[in-house]
């Protein structure tokens, strides 16, 4: 501090050209960031299943349309263990398994860079890119489980016809695996990292932007250190960081729904077990498809593709007339084709849904990070040569 109780120049150096000083060991960073991810996960499953629900509906009008109003369908119809948290065993085991292996390469990713003179800026975005990248084969086939159970809803369902009817997470795993192969387990792997990989850059490009320029603002403590943001600003920077990057990759996320909940075309549906009439049955919601289209209904065997894997969501298998039909695996075309058919309001169908998840769940994660790593700085796991450099954030 100067005489005149202003910071001297060459701590606000220290500020703004060393913002990285403080550094926790990797198994402190990657366990707080493993129970922070999975803690805002759990929070907002509820509010992913509705998103889900509102990316997946191919109707014209469709069935799931303001958030509020989807919600209270969902949990009305179907209830809160089989609807509204469908799909959450999974959901649970990849998000903690992800974000361990996400937060270890993000950290390991940035010092480096940061350690070569690299812009921060850009470190930030690149480390990013690459911790998406190396987490995605953990997280994307309890991706797919979760996503095609959240859409299927209860077992046996009434209210929703989704294509699939599987009993349980073990249930799913075994039957998409016996009929559609295990690579399967793996359908929207490249949608999801061209949804991931820039929600992940953007996300913390976003937010450690945010907590430079609020350490910043705050400015250091008495005993010369940096004094902490609080509560309030953490909350800020974490929720509106995940709420603008997920927003901007919302027309990325309808395209990965689709390609992961869609049906193999080779694949056997599964059947439910309730007592089938002569006649094939529909939902009440839904209207008959033109003659031309009833091969699709779920009883008769779907017509071979010569594409393996199509953005169509399987609920599409009943086709109904302003219902677009995707039968590519490139996620540019995929956009263009919903785009030529429902306009942009396509590319953003479950954006508020999306934009309150991702900002909730940003915001509990980076929160809980950013404590956990305070409390294992207080209570080390391991020993560090290093706790003479301060503080972690």
């Amino acid at each position: 501090m100067g005489r005149d109780g202003t910071r001297g120049i060459d701590e606000i150096k220290t500020v703004e050209l060393d913002p990285e000083a403080a550094r926790p060991p990797y198994i402190h960073a990657m366990l707080a960031g493993g129970l922070g991810g999975t803690t805002g996960d759990m929070l907002m499953h509820s509010l992913d299943t509705v998103k889900t629900r509102q990316q997946g509906d191919p109707h014209m009008p469709p069935k799931y349309t303001s958030m509020g109003k989807s919600y209270y369908t969902i949990w009305r119809q179907e209830g809160i263990r089989r609807g509204l948290y469908g799909g959450v065993t999974p959901a649970f085991i990849g998000s903690f398994t992800g974000t361990v292996c996400f937060f270890g390469s993000y950290e390991y990713t940035k010092r480096k860079m940061l350690d070569r003179g690299i812009n921060p800026s850009f470190t930030y975005l690149t480390a990013g890119f690459i911790a998406d990248l190396v987490a995605s084969p953990l997280y994307v086939p309890s991706e797919v489980l979760k996503t095609r159970l959240q859409l299927q809803g209860r077992y046996n369902n009434p209210h929703f016809d989704s294509g699939y009817n599987y009993r349980s997470t073990y249930h799913a795993a075994r039957t998409i695996v016996r009929t559609e192969s295990f690579a399967a387990l793996f359908y929207g792997y490249k949608a999801t990292l061209w949804r991931d990989i820039p929600f992940s850059g953007l996300q913390f490009a976003f937010y450690e932007q945010e907590q430079k320029l609020a350490k910043a603002w705050v400015g250091m403590a008495p005993d010369g250190r940096q004094a902490s943001i609080g509560l309030p600003l953490e909350i800020i920077t974490g929720a509106t960081a995940g709420g603008m990057a997920g927003v901007l990759t919302c027309p990325l996320d309808v395209v990965k729904t689709r390609i992961q909940t869609q049906l193999h075309p080779t694949a056997t549906p599964v059947k439910s077990q309730k007592p089938h009439s002569s006649k094939p049955s529909l939902p009440k919601n839904k209207p008959l498809s033109p003659p031309t289209l009833s091969s699709d209904l779920r009883n008769t065997p779907p017509t071979p593709s010569s594409r393996s894997i199509s953005t169509s969501s399987p609920s599409t298998t009943l086709r109904v007339h302003h219902a677009v039909t995707l039968d590519t695996s490139s996620v540019v075309t995929g956009l263009r084709m919903i785009y030529r058919s429902e306009g942009i309001w396509g590319w953003f169908r479950g954006v508020g849904p999306r934009m309150v998840w991702t900002s909730t769940q940003s915001g509990t994660m980076l929160v809980l990070y950013q404590t956990l790593l305070r409390f294992f700085e207080a209570h080390p796991l391991v020993n560090d040569n290093r706790d003479e450099e301060g503080l972690y954030g």
